[in-house]
């Protein structure tokens, strides 16, 4: 980056340098040009004042104005265009003159001026004509430098500037650069610190979203390690009891009874790991960006009514009774996703209840949108542990958990299915007083 800037820097100095030059040249030469034809004009007056071309006779006096006019060309042209006189060559090596713009212009309007480039390579040729009073033309001229010649000559100087900006140039950018990119680097450098502030106030929106996206990338790592850890621990609970109760019936040393309980032991912790083992499956898929499910118009309550079966066994077998309540209200989701949730609400409600406990599962309007309530009168959750219910593999009560199935992954499966449809959760909660949990779609 600082390369980019100093060379560009670089860059524009020489080309400021170019227009520059090329500008006062243009300018110059104008001005130089007008001064030239001013000179010339003057010149051909004062000939012409002298009354001393019409004096003479050309064919018998001798005129010779080479001597005094060495650097101005002095010509003399009869109305028919006979050059009468010149004092750079000889009458009888020149031409008729009458088709010459500027005599042409001097017959016509008493005065004429043109610009011709001459033989010798970068000069042009001014010429000024003026009609005498005895009807004859008086033309002066004189050599001068053509802009490119103006510009070559000047080319020496201009690259010798060119080399000392450039260095300059070199120079101040890497000092300019430097302070330029040092409040970045400074920047970059206290990313962690939130009290830091740039000196540039442009970059203070651009600090906020780095620092915030660098914030939610090391919570991202954060969980992503949290979670493996758990992962870890969570399957290796499991694996354990179903190895030693291996070895103890290999050994041969249980009883009868003894080995019935083993077996059901190895079955309830296969079946927690199967459990595990579909959740963190389930997780990963919802994880997964671009991979979303197609989603239609739902009857949630259709969906509630289809969830009831399975959650009236595993209530009645905890001692709760569950009602389903509500009205038929549609959303835009997919059923799958939206049944899972219902689910997984719900068995929660049951598995942190008390015997005898109630849960309620309904679906219903308000102001326009469609709710689903979960509520229960079980043993609630503390103020401080209800940010956290949602986080994966995070229990209020470790050992209720384990004792009914749970694998402390549902909620979190729940909170990404309610990002997936845009909804909006919310938690009310009160210890042994219940909780209810609401989804507005």
């Amino acid at each position: 980056m600082k390369r980019k800037i100093n060379l560009r820097l670089v860059g524009i100095a020489i080309l400021a340098i170019l227009a520059t030059v090329i500008g006062i040249t243009i300018i110059y030469y104008r001005l130089f040009q007008g001064q030239v034809r001013s000179d010339l004009a003057v010149s051909a007056k004062l000939l012409k004042d002298t009354h001393y071309l019409e004096s003479i006779d050309p064919k018998t006096d001798r005129i010779d104005l080479s001597t005094d006019l060495s650097e101005l060309r002095v010509t003399w042209i009869s109305e028919d265009g006979t050059v009468l006189y010149d004092n750079d060559v000889t009458t009888e090596e020149l031409s008729n003159h009458l088709d010459r713009p500027e005599i042409k212009d001097a017959f016509e309007t008493g005065t004429g001026e043109s610009v011709r480039k001459s033989d010798t390579m970068g000069k042009n040729t001014f010429y000024y004509a003026l009609l005498l009073d005895n009807g004859t033309v008086l033309r002066v001229s004189t050599d001068a430098e053509s802009i490119w010649s103006v510009f070559l000559s000047a080319a020496p100087l201009i690259v010798v500037i060119i080399l000392l900006i450039t260095a300059i140039c070199v120079g101040l950018s890497r000092m300019l650069t430097s302070q330029l990119l040092k409040p970045i680097e400074m920047m970059a450098e206290n990313l962690e610190n939130a009290d830091y502030e740039s000196p540039y106030k442009e970059l203070n929106p651009f600090s906020e979203k780095l620092r915030a996206q660098h914030t939610d990338i090391l919570s991202a790592v954060k969980a992503r390690q949290d979670f493996t850890a758990n992962v870890s621990h969570e399957l290796k609970t499991p694996l354990t009891a179903i190895s030693g109760y291996a070895e103890l019936l290999e050994s041969g040393m249980a009883g009868e009874e003894q080995k019935q309980h083993f077996y059901h032991e190895i079955g309830k912790s296969a079946d927690r790991l199967l459990a595990l083992i579909n959740d963190i499956i389930r997780l990963s898929e919802l994880d997964r960006k671009g991979h979303t499910p197609p989603f239609y118009d739902e009857d949630l309550f259709d969906i509630i009514k289809e969830c009831k079966e399975e959650l009236t066994v595993n209530a009645r077998q905890q001692d709760i009774s569950i009602t389903f309540d509500g009205e038929p209200c549609h959303v835009y989701g997919n059923k799958d996703m939206l049944k899972e949730m219902v689910e997984n609400l719900a068995q929660n409600a049951i598995r942190y209840n008390n015997p005898g406990g109630r849960v309620i599962v309904s679906a219903k309007m308000k102001e326009g949108a469609t709710m689903l309530i979960v509520s229960d009168n079980g043993i609630g959750i503390p103020p401080s542990e209800q940010q956290r219910i949602f986080e994966r593999f995070y229990r209020v009560d470790k050992s209720r958990s384990k004792e009914t199935g749970g694998t402390g992954l549902g909620l979190a499966i729940v909170k990404h299915i309610v990002d997936l449809h845009d909804a909006k959760l919310d938690l009310d909660s009160a210890p042994n007083v219940g909780t209810t949990v609401t989804v507005t779609f």
